[in-house]
């Protein structure tokens, strides 16, 4: 998922930086599969330290994105 959020996060700062909202949401969009089978097929939360770290990590990287994308605790449902 790393590479992925890579190509994604390349993508999406580019997109953010040229004001292309549509690019930029296609390039979050882009990390849907990659996020599903993460949680699917790994358990974050494992019993070693270094890569529970880790994985959160690189889930608080792809957050980071989403958050600079839109605040989507505003939307009322």
């Amino acid at each position: 998922m790393y590479e992925a959020w890579q190509t994604a996060h390349g993508t999406f700062v580019k997109a953010i930086a040229e004001a292309d909202t549509d690019a930029a949401f296609a390039a979050l969009a882009a990390l849907k599969e990659p996020v599903t089978t993460f949680f699917e097929t790994v358990m974050v939360m494992a019993e070693d330290e270094a890569v529970r770290r880790n994985r959160l990590a690189l889930l608080a990287l792809i957050a980071d994105d989403v958050k600079a994308f839109a605040d989507f605790t505003k939307l009322v449902g």
